[in-house]
């Protein structure tokens, strides 16, 4: 098996002292085989470490954001500690077939303990709004009446936004550090954004 290493130092982070080494190791093949290579920092293009595509992950430290196309865009997949041996392990429900992530990169700011947020009924912060700090599997259930969600501002931490109750279809990562929290409009959520439906959410531990 041939392996490349991707390093980076311990860093701080605002006035939260020191952030932990995130890591992660990508194989080109499915099962952990085949040529792999290590990062504890982004990748904006995974064919610049030597590898085409991604097939299967490990995810030693850390939580990363994987995405579909290289630049981070396209449709996201969120990477939590653990193994991940094939597509399906890591695509969730989703409605189309994507077999592959082209770049990742670790969500520092990921925490259960600080996690809030308030989402808004209409775009720019209008309409009816609620608080979020902890896991829905369903909005409805809840108390919000509206299957759609306009717009957020993540005052703490970072969550995963489902299209459809119980945590399933596309998958929106919303973070504090990203916009300084502020998402104006759905379409900020991601370069795939293409309904402002959100039925599920939940926090990202790291």
């Amino acid at each position: 098996m041939y392996r490349t290493t991707r390093s980076m130092m311990m860093q701080p982070i605002g006035n939260s002292g020191m952030i932990p080494c995130s890591k992660v190791t990508v194989f080109e093949q499915e099962h952990f085989q085949g040529k792999s290579v290590e990062f504890t920092s982004e990748c904006v293009n995974i064919q610049n470490s030597g590898l085409d595509k991604i097939r299967s992950i490990r995810v030693e430290s850390g939580v990363w954001l994987g995405f579909e196309h290289h630049d981070f865009q396209g449709q996201q997949f969120i990477l939590e500690k653990g193994e991940y041996p094939n597509w399906e392990s890591y695509s969730g429900s989703l409605a189309y077939h994507v077999e592959r992530i082209m770049s990742l990169r670790p969500i520092v700011c990921a925490s259960h303990d600080t996690s809030r947020m308030i989402i808004y009924e209409k775009e720019n912060f209008m309409g009816r709004s609620v608080e979020i700090s902890d896991d829905y599997p369903s909005l409805q259930a809840m108390g919000w009446i509206s299957p759609e969600v306009g717009s957020m501002q993540v005052q703490c931490g970072a969550f995963v936004c489902y299209q459809h109750p119980g945590y399933r279809g596309q998958q929106y990562i919303v973070e504090c550090e990203r916009h300084s929290g502020d998402y104006h409009h759905w379409r900020t959520m991601g370069s795939h954004s293409q309904s402002p439906q959100i039925q599920s959410i939940r926090r990202i531990q790291h």
